[in-house]
């Protein structure tokens, strides 16, 4: 079945008459194991990444390399972290963490001001606690220690072994995508390294506020490079495409969603696209899980423009004057969580909220 759809967009890539009327039933369906199968498999995957980060910003991605077997063991620690007594998550509460580090419940993250109504827990790269120092950036902050739950070690294991393994993949899709639309592939490589900023959530959709609210999370772009999301069967997840309208992404087998985010929009001048999508919080009782994973440079990384032969046909990024965008990455990292988690952020970093 794969397969097939994968054919089937390839034709509507190659073919602009087609690409003016899309399909709105599945995201575009990419195969980066393409990419080791010789010239032609490799040309014809270049011309899908194209299309699909130039056109739609969004993609499903199959042929990446993780075994089955990293899935299921994430997803099994997962499910028992959600099935731990409230107050054994409780006690790792991100408004303990001037990080913005652990778990945050159900409706206390903030979208566009509005509840959030799923809860999760939140990891990123396991370092010491860097408090800034004078004169230092204040993103500084956002570098620590997580928080792990002591009745569930095995967490610890699988989520950094999943950062570590999906921080691969997204390099090499990176250096696909680059190579896709004429650039050098390497050419971001000095803003990740050992000091890159990855982040990874483990997210419980837990059915709907009861309220009439149906905002599993609100309408926003990711600030990072690429985000890579395992989600699950039940589905929720909408993409705003080229008609203005909030569209499904139907949940498949084996595959990540892919989304650019706002850096490589701002890196090419708008030729890539940053997309705005939502989550709807599943009907009743039914619960969704997904685990969204950030790939993000370091902190302290300014990122360049990108030279390629597309630049002078890039219409330019998207303004908002609600969302400005910092030169430096760690600043718009800070922005977001700031506005994300205000709880946390009243208790650590009073004095940064007038500037969020």
């Amino acid at each position: 079945m794969t397969n097939l759809l994968n054919q089937a967009h390839l034709s509507n890539t190659a073919n602009p008459a087609n690409r003016s009327a899309p399909s709105y039933d599945q995201l575009p369906i990419i195969d980066l194991s393409a990419a080791d199968r010789g010239p032609q498999a490799r040309a014809l995957l270049h011309a899908q990444l194209h299309g699909a980060a130039h056109d739609v910003g969004f993609f499903q991605l199959v042929g990446h390399g993780v075994p089955q077997a990293e899935t299921d063991a994430l997803l099994g620690v997962m499910h028992a972290f959600f099935a731990l007594p409230e107050a054994d998550r409780l006690a790792l509460d991100n408004v303990r963490s001037p990080h913005f580090r652990g778990y945050t419940r159900t409706g206390d993250e903030r979208t566009q001001g509005a509840r959030d109504w799923r809860d999760q827990l939140d990891i990123g790269a396991e370092r010491p606690a860097r408090t800034p120092g004078p004169g230092e950036p204040a993103y500084w902050w956002l570098e620590g220690p997580n928080q792990w739950p002591a009745a569930l070690p095995g967490l610890r294991t699988a989520a950094l072994a999943w950062i570590e393994r999906l921080s691969g993949v997204a390099g090499r899709l990176l250096h696909e995508l680059l190579t896709a639309i004429g650039a050098s592939a390497d050419f971001y490589d000095p803003v990740f390294g050992d000091r890159a900023h990855p982040h990874l959530k483990l997210v419980r959709y837990p059915g709907s506020a009861g309220d009439g609210a149906d905002q599993g999370v609100g309408a926003h772009k990711d600030y990072g490079f690429l985000t890579l999301l395992l989600q699950d069967r039940v589905g929720g997840l909408q993409v705003q495409r080229e008609d203005g309208l909030f569209h499904d992404v139907p949940p498949l087998e084996g595959a990540f969603v892919v989304n650019l985010g706002e850096l490589l929009e701002v890196a090419t001048n708008g030729y890539l696209i940053a997309t705005n999508h939502r989550v709807v919080s599943p009907p009743g009782a039914t619960e969704r899980f997904s685990v969204p994973f950030f790939y993000n440079p370091r902190l302290d990384a300014r990122v360049q423009p990108l030279p390629f032969p597309h630049a002078s046909t890039a219409p330019g990024i998207t303004r908002d004057p609600a969302n400005p965008l910092f030169a430096e990455y760690g600043y718009n990292e800070l922005k977001g969580k700031l506005r994300a988690h205000p709880l946390a952020a009243e208790r650590h970093h009073t004095d940064l909220l007038t500037a969020a």
